[in-house]
């Protein structure tokens, strides 16, 4: 029987520890090619990531992929994190979570990535001001 990793059952247990708790549960991310996140908000090759569910749409924390919608800049981008590369899982408010230790992605260059969400449940919205109609 093959090792079952404990790591994405840790990161569940702190999400819901954090929900739970009132707590805002925060991820650190170590950026690699199978990562797909917005390239402007890394730094030093990791990014911290707010994933709850005020800050994410469709979160999605399987044993492989973590995977959301979330906006940045205004702008919504689709997320999607290899379980090997989340480097720590806390609370923003008061630091505590979990910290793992580095992993080498298991994925090859020829794995696929995870399917992206329909993109056809709502538009992409348009930029510029918004505009108000008065309804009688």
């Amino acid at each position: 029987m093959a090792d079952i990793s404990t790591k994405p059952y840790l990161i569940r247990a702190l999400y819901e520890w954090c929900a739970d708790s009132g707590y805002t549960p925060q991820i650190l991310v170590a950026v690699d090619a199978h990562t797909r996140v917005p390239v402007a908000y890394i730094k030093d090759g990791q990014i911290v990531l707010n994933i709850s569910a005020g800050a994410t749409r469709d979160l999605k924390l399987d044993n492989d992929w973590i995977q959301f919608s979330a906006r940045f800049g205004g702008v919504s981008h689709e997320i999607a994190i290899p379980v090997e590369r989340v480097a720590a899982i806390f609370a923003r408010e008061n630091g505590q979570g979990l910290h793992f230790e580095p992993e080498e992605t298991g994925l090859s260059p020829t794995d696929p990535e995870p399917a992206s969400p329909s993109s056809s449940s709502t538009p992409a919205p348009t930029k510029g001001r918004p505009a108000l109609k008065v309804v009688k």
